[in-house]
């Protein structure tokens, strides 16, 4: 029986097929999020590497927010990820936001990186 991906695995696809057709060798902001945090990643697809990442992981965020999965924290997250994407030496990228919408903790993620100074 032929494995059907669910709809969730397709839009991801979709979105990361159009992504890799328009980036022209920029690095790829992947975002995920879960109940209870959210993480991002700069990834250089060309060499198959992470250039710098960023959640409500680690330890410098996790004090500054009270709880990982709100807007404020998505908020900080993206502009811990423009601060060290700076850092890599990476200004212009591309947004991927997966499977999920831009709506909530994606969109103020994205808002707040671009207030860092990534461009996309």
């Amino acid at each position: 029986m032929a494995y059907k991906k669910n709809k969730e695995v397709r839009r991801r696809d979709r979105v990361r097929r159009q992504l890799k057709n328009a980036a022209n060798g920029r690095p790829r902001l992947s975002v995920h999020r879960s109940a209870a945090n959210i993480y991002v990643q700069l990834i250089d697809d060309l060499e198959g590497r992470t250039l710098a990442s960023a959640s409500t992981l680690d330890e410098a965020i996790k004090a500054s927010v009270k709880y990982g999965g709100n807007i404020e924290a998505a908020v900080v997250v993206g502009k811990v990820i423009a601060e060290r994407a700076k850092e890599a030496g990476v200004e212009d990228v591309v947004f991927d936001r997966g499977s999920y919408i831009y709506h909530g903790r994606v969109k103020a993620l994205a808002e707040a990186a671009r207030e860092g100074g990534l461009k996309f």
